[in-house]
Formats: C-alpha cells, sequence, structure tokens
C-alpha cells in the first residue's frame, strides 16, 4: 500500500504525550504511533457501528472447579453462531487459560464476552476485538 506523507501541528504538550506514547509502546516513530492510533479509532467506531468483528475472549479460572467449566459449556452451547472456535490451556494444576475465538456483530461478541467474564469463579477475563476486512 503505498504511503502519503503530510504535516502535523501540535503544541509542545501533545507532541510531549505523543513522544512518550511512541516509548511506552515501543513504536518505532511517531508515524508508527499516529497510524496504530487511527487504526485504534476506526475499529472502535466499527464496534459502536455494530459492523462485523472478529476477537478473542480470555479467560482466566480454575478448571477443577466443574461448576465453571459446565457453565462457560452452557455459553458456548448457546452462542455456537459467533464463536469460531475455543481452546483450553493448562497454566498450572489448577488454572487454565481458555481462549475464544470469535466473529459477528460487535454488540453480540461484547454480550457473549460480557456473559462468560462474568460466571462466579472467573479470575480474569477480557475482550479483543478487530475489524473484519
Amino acid at each position: 500500500m503505498p504511503v502519503s506523507r503530510f504535516g502535523v501541528s501540535l503544541d509542545e504538550e501533545l507532541l510531549k504525550a505523543l513522544d512518550e506514547y511512541v516509548k511506552e509502546n515501543n513504536f518505532a516513530n511517531r508515524s508508527q504511533a499516529i497510524r496504530f492510533l487511527v487504526e485504534k479509532n476506526l475499529v472502535e467506531k466499527k464496534w459502536k457501528c455494530d459492523n462485523l468483528v472478529a476477537g478473542a475472549i480470555t479467560l482466566v479460572y480454575n478448571h477443577s472447579k466443574k461448576e465453571i467449566r459446565n457453565r462457560i459449556q452452557d455459553i458456548e452451547a448457546e452462542n455456537t453462531d459467533i464463536i469460531l472456535s475455543s481452546q483450553i490451556f493448562h497454566l498450572s494444576v489448577e488454572n487454565c487459560l481458555q481462549i475464544v475465538a470469535v466473529k459477528g456483530p460487535s454488540f453480540k461478541l461484547t454480550e457473549l464476552a460480557d456473559l462468560l467474564i462474568g460466571v462466579k469463579g472467573i479470575q480474569h477475563g477480557k475482550l479483543n476485538m478487530s475489524k473484519v476486512e
């Protein structure tokens, strides 16, 4: 894809903030950071418009507690239209990481993530979404 160059004017405080953002996120330069921020904004805009997105829901929980796993399975069975795949990784004797790959309207993915993350006993959960082209 060809790259277009343009000038940007920022006040000193905003420029310092951008430079700090570049350092904190290990971007190669300001352009890379600005591209990332614009792309992130476009993705978030698509989420709000309920366009088609893909993503991953990550969950960490104690897999020895069968009621947690059973509830997750029930929720997954009710949402096969947006779940692409689900995989479990054992982190320790007790804890596991589950990644649920999803694709669909952003509002449906958000609702599913809220259901899964809200299961009693989930230690950590997060939804990451990206635009589908």
